[in-house]
């Protein structure tokens, strides 16, 4: 009977297939009637706005009647709300050590990350949480933006946040369900295995391309044992000093046929890498750094470059049922647009700090029908 309520009340369900979704910048910001524009068109009228605005925030072409405020915030979710991360998951077992036929560089990597889980206590489980459910608060800014032209160099905007909350639930394997509001904007995102998605009331609702890969929020400290198996095929580079923490560094990369399948249109993911900085005393996961590249061409011929580098400091690690769980983060995302012949170059920087409220691991009661996407893309098509 309570399966058949939930299922009642249930607002989601498997749609058609998706438009796809952009893991790069995307404030797209028009009225429903132009949502048939190319994203990349409108990101690109969206810096020419920004440079062109000399003592305003950002304004876009689109949408007079949005706030820069909102816009900027908007901007904001779009980079650090719910990216993912390069690659899947690694299926195969990670509590134990594999050195046979394999480099040496990966060999180190695969003892480190066996350090990393007996440094949180996961070598001591007897069972792995199938479950988990986490609560927290973010509190997101948007800083200024440096637009140059060679010799010149401008800042545009303030530096300006907004105070917000999220919901994560998981499922193992690949399934997660993440609910974010930050300044009255909400971002609903999740996978069910096979599907990863997001949901915005100005955006509408788009499917990742691709690989389905695990949500970055989960391995900033929140599950060790996906965190290890993201980095079970990772290379050391070596050693790197942070701050007062002597660490080592581990990478792992999206290969080429992998981000292939994640171009959309005159858009080409050129690479997606990870670097993890494990601390050398204490064995945890200090610092999560990824960088995406992407290239763009527009209906000018013009060749544009996004990249974005997400930075996160992870710390405040607490003991939550016999596993070490990181409760607080800082992360700091700067969005680079350059062209391939011009000089011309804008980049923006936005942080975001994060706190763990609450973790559950073992949720009573969750099933499959918590992580089934959205339908209100179907709705739309068939409401007259």
């Amino acid at each position: 009977m309570g399966s058949k309520m939930r299922r009642k009340q249930q607002v989601w369900y498997v749609p058609q297939p998706l438009t796809p979704l952009m893991e790069w910048p995307d404030p797209e910001m028009q009225e429903e009637g132009n949502k048939k524009e190319s994203s990349w068109e409108v990101i690109r009228e969206w810096f020419r706005a920004t440079k062109n605005s000399p003592g305003a925030s950002f304004s876009s072409p689109f949408d007079g009647a949005i706030q820069p405020k909102k816009q900027d915030l908007r901007l904001l979710l779009g980079v650090l709300g719910c990216p993912l991360a390069p690659i899947p998951l690694v299926n195969d077992p990670i509590d134990r050590l594999h050195i046979k036929d394999i480099p040496m560089e990966t060999s180190i990597a695969n003892y480190i990350i066996q350090q990393y889980l007996a440094a949180t206590g996961c070598l001591k489980q007897q069972k792995c949480a199938k479950t988990m459910y986490a609560t927290g608060t973010v509190k997101m800014i948007c800083c200024e933006t440096e637009v140059s032209s060679g010799k010149n160099v401008k800042t545009l905007g303030t530096r300006s946040g907004e105070n917000g909350c999220f919901v994560l639930w998981q499922m193992l394997p690949g399934k997660w369900s993440l609910d974010l509001v930050v300044g009255g904007n909400q971002v609903i995102a999740g996978s069910d295995g096979k599907i990863v998605w997001r949901h915005t009331s100005w955006l509408g609702t788009h499917a990742a391309k691709g690989p389905q890969r695990p949500l970055r929020r989960i391995i900033q400290g929140l599950d060790p044992k996906t965190t290890a198996s993201l980095f079970a095929n990772a290379q050391c580079l070596g050693e790197k000093r942070l701050g007062h923490d002597d660490c080592f560094v581990l990478k792992v990369c999206a290969d080429r046929a992998a981000v292939m399948e994640r171009n959309d249109g005159s858009a080409e993911v050129i690479r997606h890498v990870l670097y993890g900085y494990f601390c050398q005393k204490s064995g945890l996961l200090v610092y999560l750094e990824d960088s995406h590249l992407t290239r763009v061409q527009t209906p000018e011929n013009e060749i544009v470059y996004w990249e974005t580098t997400i930075g996160s400091s992870i710390g405040d690690y607490r003991d939550v049922d016999g596993v070490l769980i990181a409760h607080q983060g800082r992360s700091i995302a700067t969005v680079f647009r350059f062209g391939e012949s011009s000089q011309q170059h804008t980049r923006t920087r936005m942080e975001e700090v994060w706190t763990i409220d609450d973790v559950v691991y073992n949720v009573p009661g969750l099933s499959l029908d918590y992580f089934i996407p959205p339908a209100d893309i179907v709705d739309n098509l068939h409401s007259p």
